[in-house]
């Protein structure tokens, strides 16, 4: 058989085989924690499309950074949460210093997932796990079981929808100390100043504006946020008409579990060629897929009402993007006044 590339509407083989990845990925991920009644079910939609989706290929390194990496959370957010949850300062310098680290790590290179995965997860576990009433038991449990259920998926659809050619490995840039120091710092100054904000006004339902905060952040400085930041907006807000679309589609049907899984395919299959084409970074496309993963996998039951939360959602995640890109320009301006933290650009 022949394995030359195959063009398919603009995408070739390997891409084809990383849209039915990420597809079947998040669908899996979705339908095991809905037939399982399992809590947080946006771990369980989000973390196979972000495995999947933004990491080229899988291999023992990348498995060894996603896993070691929720262990590592787990520690840390028990003993911050646990010994420091009554001193909001001392938590908050706790939060800036795991930040630091990880974007350390991510501004470096080779450790990027590691650091990635961390901050996202890390972001999301410290906002909910403030909370007094929330278990956290539950919480650090759902988000261990999802990561390593997605870990399971990944190695699944690579099995069955493997490349037909190998990927190149992306080309490692080489970056000054002041460059590094400009990408830790704005970076972690940023994810803490999202994180203090979400505790002050008491937001714990804009985890996509929470999420859409930190993923622009993952271009490590403010240019790269700032064109993030336009496809992130532009993505949610496709993801959230696609959404509203099922919704109106279904109408009140939703108790027809055959009929959501079909749909939410059909729509992950949509985002996850727009993604594709992109070149797979965060953008219009990614951006899609975690909208619907957040809709699918909080919002979708007879009980709730997914027009309210695609609105809500959409809404809170512009305020969020522009507040932050505010941040990032200052910060980005005061940083680049200082040789050791002045970036090239």
């Amino acid at each position: 058989m022949s394995t030359e590339p195959v063009r398919a509407k603009g995408i070739d083989a390997n891409g084809l085989r990383q849209c039915l990845r990420i597809a079947f990925g998040g669908w899996l991920g979705f339908v095991i924690s809905q037939l399982m009644g399992w809590n947080y079910g946006v771990f369980f939609t989000v973390f196979p499309m972000f495995l999947v989706g933004l990491v080229p290929v899988l291999n023992g390194h990348v498995v060894r950074q996603f896993l070691g990496n929720v262990l590592v959370n787990c520690v840390e957010v028990s003993l911050v949460v646990g010994l420091t949850q009554h001193m909001p300062l001392v938590m908050t310098g706790l939060v800036f210093a795991l930040f630091y680290t990880r974007f350390r790590l991510m501004a470096r290179g080779p450790m990027f997932l590691f650091g990635a995965n961390g901050v996202l997860t890390l972001s999301i576990l410290f906002h909910f796990a403030s909370y007094p009433t929330l278990d956290l038991a539950d919480l650090l449990a759902s988000n261990l079981m999802a990561s390593v259920l997605a870990v399971g998926i990944a190695a699944l659809m690579y099995v069955v929808f493997p490349d037909v050619e190998p990927r190149k490995p992306p080309p490692r840039a080489e970056k000054s100390v002041a460059r590094i120091n400009h990408e830790t710092l704005i970076g972690a100054i940023t994810a803490t100043l999202s994180f203090v904000v979400f505790q002050t006004f008491d937001l714990r339902d804009s985890l996509s504006a929470q999420m859409a905060t930190i993923l622009i952040l993952f271009a490590l400085g403010y240019p790269g946020a700032r064109v993030s930041a336009g496809k992130r907006a532009i993505g949610t807000l496709l993801g959230c008409n696609l959404a509203l679309s099922m919704q109106l589609l279904l109408y009140t049907q939703t108790q027809h579990f055959t009929l959501v899984a079909l749909l939410y395919w059909l729509g992950l299959m949509v985002f996850a060629r727009a993604h594709v084409k992109e070149g797979g970074g965060s953008g219009i496309g990614f951006g899609g897929l975690t909208t619907l993963g957040i809709l699918f996998g909080q919002s979708l039951s007879p009980s709730q009402d997914l027009i309210y939360s695609a609105l809500y959602r959409f809404s809170s995640m512009c305020v969020a993007l522009a507040a932050t890109l505010v941040v990032m320009a200052l910060l980005h301006r005061c940083l680049n006044a200082w040789a050791p933290t002045r970036a090239e650009v």
